[in-house]
C-alpha cells in the first residue's frame, strides 16, 4: 500500500505511510543474524553484545521511514513529515524528525512519476508541482509495482485540491478582461 488516508473532510486530508511488509521482514531477518551469532559463538560477551548491536543498527538503517502528508485548506498549508529510526537512534533522539511546509494554492499538478529501483525493477510515487516551477515528491521512497494504488492517491490528491476542475465560464470572462485592457494600451512596432 503507497498511503493510507487518516481523516478526509472536505477541509482537511491526512495520509499516513508506515515500513511495509519487506521492510519490516527484511529488519527481522538482520536482528535475527545477530543475534544467532551471539547465541552460538564462543566468543566473549563483549563479542557477543557487538554481534548484536551491529546487527540491530543494520537493521534499523534498512527499515523504511514513517510518512504523513496533511492537506489543510483552513491553514492553507501542506505539511510532510517524515520520521527515521535509524535517525533516531543515530543522533540520540535529537533528530529523525523532518518536515516540509507549502502553501496549499501554489500547487498546480499531481502527477505519478515512475522511479527505476535498483535491482527490483520499478517503483511508483506521487510529485507535487507547484507554480513556481519546483517538484517535491509526497513520499520520500517510491512504492514497487503497485501503479495503480499511487494513482488512486494522486486521484484524491487532486479531487482534495479541485485540481481536476474546468474552468467555468466566469474565469474565462476574467480573462478576457484583462485581454481588452491590454488593447487600450499603445503598441510599439518595431
Amino acid at each position: 500500500m503507497y498511503m493510507l488516508v487518516e481523516k478526509r473532510t472536505s477541509s482537511h486530508l491526512h495520509l499516513k505511510r508506515s515500513p511495509g511488509i519487506r521492510s519490516w521482514s527484511l529488519c527481522v531477518g538482520i536482528a535475527s543474524i545477530g543475534l544467532a551469532a551471539a547465541y552460538y559463538s564462543a566468543d566473549s560477551l563483549a563479542w557477543k553484545l557487538f554481534y548484536m548491536a551491529g546487527c540491530f543498527f543494520v537493521a534499523a538503517q534498512n527499515l523504511e521511514q514513517w510518512e504523513e502528508a496533511v492537506f489543510d485548506k483552513n491553514k492553507g498549508t501542506i505539511c510532510l513529515k517524515t520520521f527515521n529510526l535509524y535517525k533516531k537512534i543515530l543522533t540520540l533522539s535529537k533528530g529523525g524528525n523532518e518536515q516540509v511546509v507549502a502553501v496549499l494554492n501554489e500547487i498546480r499538478d499531481v502527477n505519478v512519476e515512475e522511479e527505476t529501483v535498483r535491482y527490483f525493477g520499478k517503483g511508483y510515487l506521487v510529485v507535487l508541482r507547484f507554480v513556481t516551477g519546483f517538484s517535491h515528491p509526497l513520499t520520500q521512497s517510491a512504492v514497487l509495482g503497485c501503479r495503480s494504488d499511487v494513482e488512486a492517491v494522486a486521484k484524491l490528491i487532486t479531487s482534495f485540491l479541485e485540481l481536476d476542475r474546468v474552468e467555468t465560464p466566469q474565469d474565462f470572462s476574467q480573462s478576457s478582461e484583462t485581454e481588452a485592457s491590454d488593447a487600450d494600451e499603445p503598441q510599439v512596432k518595431y
